[in-house]
């Protein structure tokens, strides 16, 4: 009997110690659900306007430690949780006013909301090089134009048509069938402030504005050229990606004309990059090694240029294929391993040795 009881007991304070166990992780998970929710409440308990800027690209993780630090939130971490958890992370760029008096779901709706911002306009950078999908998509981001409405309103005939006669560098070679897209080496690289409410045609001409500068800058180069004005923007298109120093791009154009002249192709792996749609910068190796790939922008295969553009080239290629450096080259080659410098040569030989010495 004596062992039986002490079984019992023994059997009772192990069940004690379970329910022990359970209360206090029940208590600390209770003070932890208590402890987040007192995180989230407001910062302040009185109303106050604090004027908050999100800059283009800037990632959540950077938008909460500046909310923190100006005291528009408790507590980052506690935010951070809340946010994913309420799907609030495509937080637009530009400048609100906010309070701390406000909850935080609250202040991630207001960041979320592309029409939130008090300040109505926003900035955006595009860069030399930039593929028309890049620029809409960066478009997409900021203002109340999605990404495919202004790819399809760039590559809508109709709508380029009506932009001719206010844009004259806009001619009917542009409206060649195997254009990818019809504005692609027309919209301008540069840094531009757009209203955020915008709509995708005045944001377009905001853009083909800027490049009409440049193209009445060199107007009588253009006009005096041997080539069309169309075709001028596709070889400075193949120039900026060919050569990114400037100092090489006079010199790059001119083997590309030398090239034209001697009825060879142009055979540029850059018109590979965009007609197997991978950029050199993520991918340069998949431009090298696919010659053979059938499109009309793969320049081993086509004759002299491509249909089109296969970039928006900025200023410098532009200047570059109207006043190119006169050689007797026929052939350059960059060193992507290195530091980038272009290598020129006479011979199909002595361009071999400099794939041989620097690519291999």
């Amino acid at each position: 009997m004596p062992k039986s009881k002490n079984k019992r007991r023994k059997k009772n304070n192990g069940l004690a110690a379970v329910l022990i166990v359970l209360v206090i992780c029940a208590g600390l998970v209770l003070g932890g659900i208590f402890f987040y929710n007192g995180q989230l409440k407001p910062a302040a308990s009185e109303s106050e306007q604090i004027t908050f800027t999100v800059s283009q690209g800037e990632s959540l993780n950077r938008v909460i430690k500046n909310l923190e630090d100006q005291g528009v939130i408790r507590s980052g971490w506690a935010a951070k949780i809340s946010v994913k958890l309420a799907k609030l992370t495509n937080i637009k760029a530009g400048t609100y006013i906010l309070d701390p008096s406000w909850e935080v779901r609250e202040i991630f709706e207001v960041l979320n909301d592309s029409h939130g911002a008090v300040v109505n306009d926003t900035r955006l950078t595009f860069i030399e090089g930039d593929w028309a999908k890049h620029i809409a998509e960066k478009i997409g981001e900021t203002t109340r134009c999605s990404k495919d409405e202004m790819l399809a309103l760039w590559n809508d005939e109709s709508y380029v048509r009506s932009l001719m006669s206010d844009y004259p560098f806009l001619t009917e070679e542009i409206f060649n069938a195997d254009s990818r897209i019809l504005l692609e080496g027309y919209l301008f690289p540069e840094t531009y402030n757009f209203f955020v409410d915008a709509d995708a045609d005045q944001i377009t001409r905001k853009i083909l504005d800027q490049t009409l500068k440049v193209y009445n800058e060199f107007a009588d180069q253009f006009a005096q050229s041997q080539l069309s004005v169309h075709q001028l923007f596709t070889l400075a298109s193949i120039v900026q990606y060919e050569a990114a120093k400037p100092s090489d791009m006079q010199l790059v154009a001119g083997v590309f004309y030398n090239r034209l002249a001697a009825g060879m192709k142009l055979q540029s792996s850059v018109t590979v990059c965009y007609a197997i749609d991978k950029e050199k910068d993520d991918d340069w190796m998949a431009c090298e090694v696919n010659p053979d790939f059938d499109s009309p922008y793969n320049t081993y295969r086509v004759e002299g240029l491509p249909p089109g553009p296969i970039l928006n080239p900025g200023r410098d290629a532009i200047q570059a294929v109207l006043q190119p450096q006169v050689s007797d080259y026929l052939y350059f080659m960059a060193d992507v391993k290195g530091d980038g410098t272009v290598y020129y040569a006479k011979t199909y030989a002595e361009h071999q040795a400099n794939v041989r010495k620097y690519l291999k």
